[in-house]
């Protein structure tokens, strides 16, 4: 019992250092941590200013990982994210120089103006946390994460992430406008460089891989299995979606739920926990048609959780 306090009081740490820095989004701060916990890569899709290549700076520096960014533009190519073998005249031969890739953190700031054959240089690192490049796969550090920035597909310059792409990242997160208070102390306040550069890790590496195993252990009931499945089940069948939640979202949606049942200093998952998570897991899975077509994720999971009885 006392790990456990210990692991909450760390988690809430974290929330509370990097909310110094985001103000008022505790909510998709606590979000976002849960999506590291549960070893998953977070997109955060907004307009410019709203704070959310700083989120990703600060949530690295007060993990204590190393982290690295890429900003993504038309001409970047997949070299520049994996690296190059260049010729070493001493030796005789090719020295591979490895990318910011080779990081634990990578931040991939706005991913989606970047072309599709520079966005599929992440494929294989966010799901095998490896690269394979000149015939030679090259294992990445643990723990690793992708924290991409998305500007909204309207504006100028954007190449929409294919959904093979999407579906690899475990959360969305949206920030928003803030709240008249949080601005005020935003206006009113240091600025957030100069406080970001004066953050001091809350976590290691290592008590943040314990936490990472810890929520692999966090409890799932026979009944919450089904809550699970019938709510995949409900995408699959209805004719409310152009393509259901796959099994991947399914599991998905089980590691976040543990991660904020985790987080929430309760060694088991109850539903509250999924419904809390659905927003962020799918409602960049999900497209709505017809009737219920909607604008956010949050829109997509109330209709869910209407729809889909608790077992």
């Amino acid at each position: 019992m006392a790990f456990q306090e210990t692991m909450t009081q760390q988690i809430d740490q974290v929330v509370e250092q990097v909310g110094g820095i985001i103000l008022g989004k505790d909510r998709q701060i606590r979000l976002a941590v849960a999506c590291l916990v549960a070893r998953g890569h977070l997109l955060i899709e907004d307009i410019p200013g709203v704070g959310k290549t700083m989120l990703a700076h600060a949530l690295a520096a007060s993990l204590g990982l190393a982290f690295q960014r890429i900003q993504f533009t038309s001409d970047l190519l997949p070299a520049d994210i994996i690296g190059v073998s260049i010729y070493n005249r001493e030796t005789g031969g090719f020295q591979f120089h490895s990318g910011p890739i080779f990081s634990q953190v990578v931040l991939a700031d706005e991913v989606n103006r970047a072309t599709p054959k520079a966005q599929s240089a992440l494929l294989e690192a966010m799901e095998e946390h490896q690269v394979t490049t000149e015939g030679e796969t090259r294992h990445l550090p643990e723990p690793f994460f992708v924290i991409a920035t998305q500007n909204p597909s309207y504006q100028i310059g954007t190449f929409p992430l294919p959904e093979s792409q999407l579906d690899r990242f475990l959360m969305r997160v949206r920030l928003g406008y803030p709240d008249n208070a949080a601005e005020r102390a935003l206006l009113r306040g240091q600025d957030r460089r100069d406080l970001l550069a004066t953050l001091k890790p809350a976590m290691s590496p290592q008590e943040l891989a314990a936490l990472q195993q810890r929520a692999r252990q966090v409890h799932a009931s026979n009944a919450l299995f089904d809550y699970v499945q019938a709510l995949t089940d409900h995408t699959r069948r209805t004719g409310d979606y152009v393509n259901g939640l796959s099994p991947r979202a399914a599991l998905a949606l089980l590691h976040a739920a543990r991660a904020w049942a985790l987080m929430g200093g309760r060694d088991h998952v109850v539903p509250e926990d999924v419904q809390a998570v659905l927003p962020a897991v799918v409602g960049h899975r999900l497209v709505a048609t017809g009737e219920i077509t909607r604008v956010n994720g949050a829109d997509i999971a109330d209709h869910l959780i209407k729809q889909v009885a608790i077992p």
